[in-house]
């Protein structure tokens, strides 16, 4: 089991997918909104969405757990 974490604060603008979808490594799988900038979050390893942490609009820190996928 593993997260995809945020690599920066910012407002969760899209997830790109759901649960149970499979996801790989280098994935988009949020995108974030930072200083009205798009920033991509990425998958670092492959495997299968078990929980999203976070709805859209939501504000997350640097290093907050976003997605758990195992």
């Amino acid at each position: 089991m593993g997260y995809i974490q945020a690599n920066m604060a910012g407002s969760i603008w899209k997830i790109l997918v759901k649960i149970d979808d499979n996801v790989e490594a280098g994935q988009e799988v949020v995108i974030l909104e930072s200083m009205k900038m798009e920033i991509p979050i990425t998958a670092d390893t492959k495997g299968s969405v078990k929980k999203i942490l976070f709805n859209e609009g939501d504000f997350v820190n640097e290093g907050d757990n976003i997605i758990e996928i195992n």
